[in-house]
Order: C-alpha cells, then sequence, then structure tokens
C-alpha cells in the first residue's frame, strides 16, 4: 500500500513496485490524483491529519491485507506508523525520529547537540534582532513542520523579519529562523533499516527545486556521506530517511532539514543503482538481502510530465473517477463511507 498517489514522484513509485512484481495499492485524498489510476487498485481516504484517516486505513488494511505500507506524506507519518505489525510492515524510521524530524526546531538542538552540523537556529519569539547583522547570505523563515517549503521566507534585515512574522499567520513559537547557508545543496537517501546500519547513502545535489526537487544528479560528495551517517549515530533513525543539505564557504555541510521517510528523489536513488524502496521492502516482508553501497555518480533527473496509457476497463476498475470529486460522505461507525464515484462511459 502506497500512500499519496497524487505526489510528483509516486506514481513512479507505483510503476516500479508493479514491475517487481507487487500488487500496488494507493491511497490519495483527491480522486484526481494520478497513482490511484495507476496501482492495481485505488482508494480515497481522509486527510492524513484527521481523525477519520487512521480508522479508514484499518478498514483497507483489513480488505487488502498488504504486507507492507508505504507512507510519502508528512501528515500522515506518525498515524501510519502504528499500523506496524507482525502482518504489515510500515516502511518509515522509529516514531522517536519521525516525530523529532516533524519539528524543525527540536531538530535542529538535537543535531547540534549531537555534534552534527547545523545553521545557527532559532524560534521567531526568541532569534536575537542583531543576527541579521552577522548572517550575510541573510535569514530563512519558516514554520516548525510543514512540507515542501510552504511557508518559507527570505529576509535579509530585522525590518523584514518582523513584518514576516507578522504577516504570516502563525505564531512566533510555530515559527524557526535560521541562517541561510547558499552553498550547493543536496538531498540525500539514506538506506537504513531495523539493526541500525547503514545499508547505503546517495548523495544527489539539488539543480533546481520548486517545492520538490525538478532537476539534481548524483555526487559523491564523502563529507556529506559522513554527516548523514552521523545523523543515523546520533538520533537512530533504523528505517529509511532523507536528509536536506547545504554546503558551507568552507565545503561543511550544513543540515537544515530531515524527512523521515523517502525522498521524493527516491527515482534517482535507483537510477544511480541503489533500489531503496524494493530493497528495504524485501527486506520487512521477506527477509531479503541487504542493499550493496554501490551507485553510480553522475547521473542526472529530470523530472517531467508524463503519459501512462491502460484500457478503459482497467480505467474504470477502481470505482473512482478524476471527473467527478465527491462529496465527504457521512461516516459510519467511525469509518467513512466508500466515497466512490461512478466512471461515466462515453
Amino acid at each position: 500500500m502506497v500512500t499519496t498517489a497524487g505526489s510528483a514522484s509516486t506514481p513512479g513509485t507505483i510503476l516500479h513496485l508493479r514491475s517487481r512484481g507487487f500488487r500496488v495499492v494507493a491511497t490519495d485524498v483527491d480522486p484526481t490524483a494520478p497513482g490511484l489510476y495507476l496501482a492495481d487498485r485505488g482508494c480515497l481516504v481522509p486527510p492524513g491529519d484527521s481523525e477519520a484517516f487512521l480508522p479508514r486505513m484499518r478498514q483497507l488494511i483489513a480488505e487488502e491485507e498488504p504486507v507492507a505500507v508505504i507512507p510519502l506524506v508528512d501528515e500522515e507519518l506518525l498515524a501510519v506508523g502504528t499500523l506496524d505489525g507482525p502482518a504489515t510492515s510500515v516502511l518509515l524510521p522509529r516514531p522517536g525520529f519521525v516525530r523529532t524530524c516533524l519539528d524543525k526546531y527540536v531538530l535542529m538542538c538535537e543535531l547540534e547537540a549531537a555534534g552534527v552540523g547545523v545553521p545557527r537556529t532559532w524560534t521567531a519569539s526568541r532569534w536575537p534582532a542583531q543576527t541579521a547583522d552577522s548572517a550575510p547570505e541573510g535569514l530563512v523563515v519558516k514554520p516548525r513542520s510543514g512540507r515542501g517549503s510552504r511557508g518559507v521566507a527570505f529576509v535579509d534585515s530585522a525590518r523584514d523579519l518582523a513584518r514576516v512574522v507578522a504577516e504570516g499567520g502563525y505564531g512566533s513559537d510555530d515559527l524557526i529562523v535560521q541562517e541561510r547557508i547558499t552553498g550547493p545543496e543536496y538531498t540525500v537517501s539514506v538506506v537504513v533499516w531495523r539493526d541500525g546500519e547503514v545499508q547505503a547513502v546517495v548523495p544527489k545535489e539539488v539543480v533546481l527545486k520548486q517545492g520538490v526537487t525538478k532537476y539534481a544528479v548524483t555526487r559523491r560528495n564523502q563529507a556529506v556521506i559522513e554527516t548523514c551517517r552521523a545523523v543515523q549515530r546520533a538520533l537512530r533513525a533504523d528505517g529509511p530517511f532523507n536528509v536536506q543539505l547545504c554546503l558551507d564557504p568552507e565545503g561543511r555541510p550544513r543540515v537544515f532539514e530531515i524527512n523521515p521517510r523517502f525522498s521524493s528523489t527516491a527515482a534517482l536513488t535507483v537510477a544511480s543503482g541503489v533500489d531503496e524502496i524494493t530493497g528495504l521492502l524485501r527486506q520487512a516482508t521477506a527477509g531479503g538481502p541487504r542493499i550493496r553501497d554501490d551507485w553510480q555518480e553522475g547521473v542526472a533527473m529530470v523530472r517531467r510530465w508524463t503519459d501512462e496509457f491502460l484500457s478503459e476497463t482497467q480505467f474504470a476498475s477502481h470505482g473512482i473517477s478524476p471527473a467527478s470529486p465527491p462529496a465527504a460522505p457521512p461516516a459510519r461507525d467511525g469509518v467513512p463511507a466508500d466515497h466512490r464515484a461512478p466512471v461515466r462511459a462515453r
């Protein structure tokens, strides 16, 4: 079961898993999510941060009996993590690591305490005003929780920062202020499972990012690799995670965020030679072999729209339609009704 079927990278993940012989059930809140129609079955679910989400997921797991769930959006991670059990593995790090990463201020504090390089970071309620003058590249203001660069602003003066905080719609304790690091940015796949041993680290230099990474290329940067291994030693994810960092003027990695899940650039990790999703899936469910840290440098990713073609019978088989977004159904016994709309034949 793969969640977030409407994300830019998820349809490719679904097709990749199917090509490896897995039956895939995809979920999303939006009936227009393309991954719903490329999976063996597509199912609608409530938002991941709603009370109705977890009962709906339990219902689907009882019906579909998946060997594993792969959640790919932050709002769902803690809830889906509770579904891990003998019959269904959840491919996430341990709950404590997930919880830490979802609070960016707590994460920065823990990494700094462990000796992992991070930008100077404060909450917006406690940042020293003179910092704006001692940060040559300016400051970054962003929510303590969130994803996809939402609510992120760049400022270079105390006055601008005060304006962003006042107009941002967040409380000052719900925002963090970070020193801006403008060197090369990396997004890194760190492959690790429950024994805590890092199996592979694949750094990818970000060429262009617009919410998600659009262009990137694999780079064998030893300082970046060692930093990511240090994160695992210090915080014990014991599950797949994605480190985002920039290099400072001296070339030292400075971690500014960690996604406690597979990266949206996992397809590039696969293309370079490390199939992290399939590999960990087989380890979690069938005692599969460890992944080899053997990958190719200089593989570039160009993210684009693409078309997939299937029969109308396959398209209609899920019982949902992107042409008829349904209204939210009433709950029954605490579980929302299956909000499916019929496909209209032409």
